[in-house]
């Protein structure tokens, strides 16, 4: 271990993985190493027994639910935009060629006390019972010109300045009501808060426009795609696309204390008495604690379930997103289900995650709304977990720290830090733009 490295990754958390393999790809020399036993830090994946242990301290869980092998539950589920940022990541890096990927099958939105599909064309916009007849025509007129829209072609652009027209302004010119407006802005653009009326169109805009992009890839009920046996397959083809460019991966290496020289620079990481030296370290805020700050707290309730979520088209994976302003909330709630189809429980077993960010002293309470769109459920965990951001300045003491996973039920945030790292990392951008059928979903086993 006493090498010299260009980056120590600590953690195998699915952040510190994509910069792993982003890293070894440049060809830079990665060491990446990891405290626990097992791939993925906080974005690991589960089997039945392993999920019990953690949440039940029992090593039995009852013979009813399955065998425990058949289970693999993220413990940060997330989906992904089809024609997103992380898939374009994957495809960058080549670690397509170690997943399969099938879509899911619904994306809902909760108003007024119920669910409805999201609408995401003109086409579905004139047929969604979400809206009334006169409010579907006026939608409709905004889809329009959100799909003809191209920033390159102001004809395109109807006079408008995205950059400076506020979302707010651009709705208002179609006199969109206000239940309208939650759903585009949350459900469609997946913003996770109202912050974004007040901010230029152009965000809002572009990113309607990768949501109908992704819908059309696959002619499914939805947008997204997600891996089969679940995200816990992404930091293992992260670590094995590491190894083929010369990165090594350590696990069960236990403190990974970081050392400093004089000036405050990381110049090595310490474990079992060895000093590996270096450049720089990636690394969860875990494993820097001096310099992150907590910034929330996510609540989450995991269910495992006999039926698929109702009044979902008896969807076998789906996303729901609660708008804040449905809720009285002061951000969203989200809810994810997926199946035996991904390959994540027995057949016939459904698990489902209600997740939010806590904003009261009784966060288990909060998630009530989520929970009762659910049905009957034969098992219920809760976790409640802290989020951290980095404090620190990484051009002094070249530590690059990430940020905790939010509440989100989708990849947008997570990849947004990653890229923004990456950039830290090495002064570069990230090329996204990829031949896009290399990480095609599978139609049906």
């Amino acid at each position: 271990m006493d090498e010299e490295y260009d980056v120590i990754v600590l953690g195998t958390g699915l952040k510190e993985c994509i910069l792993s393999g982003l890293l070894s790809v440049d060809g830079l020399k990665v060491l990446h190493m990891d405290r626990n036993d097992y791939y993925g830090g906080d974005s690991t994946s589960l089997n039945l027994n392993q999920l019990w242990k953690r949440f039940r301290g029992e090593d039995k869980p009852p013979a009813h639910l399955g065998a425990s092998r058949d289970y693999n539950v993220d413990m940060v589920p997330k989906f992904m935009m089809a024609n997103g940022t992380l898939v374009r990541t994957l495809i960058h890096t080549d670690v397509t060629k170690y997943l399969s990927f099938k879509a899911v099958d619904g994306s809902y939105v909760f108003s007024k006390g119920k669910i409805y599909k999201v609408p995401a064309t003109d086409m579905e916009a004139l047929k969604s019972p979400l809206m009334g007849l006169f409010e579907k025509r006026r939608a409709r007129n905004f889809f329009i010109y959100v799909q003809d829209y191209n920033e390159a072609d102001p004809k395109t652009h109807q006079g408008l300045d995205l950059t400076r027209v506020t979302t707010r302004e651009l709705i208002a010119k179609y006199g969109l009501s206000e239940d309208t407006v939650d759903f585009i802005g949350h459900a469609l653009a997946l913003h996770r808060d109202d912050r974004y009326l007040d901010e230029p169109a152009l965000d809002t805009v572009k990113r309607m426009k990768l949501y109908a992009e992704s819908l059309a890839r696959f002619q499914g009920g939805s947008p997204y795609i997600y891996p089969l046996y679940g995200l816990g397959e992404l930091p293992q083809g992260f670590a094995r696309l590491s190894a083929v460019y010369g990165g090594t991966y350590m696990l069960n290496k236990p403190e990974c204390k970081v050392e400093f020289d004089m000036e405050g620079k990381v110049c090595g990481v310490t474990s079992e008495g060895e000093t590996a030296k270096c450049k720089k370290v990636v690394c969860d805020p875990s494993y820097l604690p001096n310099k992150v700050r907590k910034i929330g707290r996510v609540v989450r309730a995991i269910a495992i379930m006999s039926h698929p979520i109702p009044n979902t088209n008896e969807s076998h994976s789906v996303q729901i997103i609660l708008p804040q302003k449905q809720l009285g909330r002061r951000s969203d709630m989200y809810v994810f289900c997926c199946s035996y189809t991904h390959n994540v429980a027995p057949r016939g077993k459904f698990i489902a995650f209600v997740s939010a960010e806590a904003e009261t002293d009784n966060p288990q309470s909060e998630l009530k709304p989520g929970l009762d769109l659910l049905g009957s459920v034969d098992e219920i965990f809760y976790e409640i977990y802290d989020r951290y951001e980095p404090v620190n300045e990484p051009s002094l003491d070249n530590c690059f720290v990430s940020m905790s996973y939010d509440a989100t039920t989708h990849f947008e945030t997570t990849v947004t830090d990653v890229l923004n790292m990456y950039t830290m990392i090495t002064g570069k951008t990230v090329d996204l733009s990829v031949d896009l059928s290399a990480a095609s979903a599978a139609e049906e086993y």
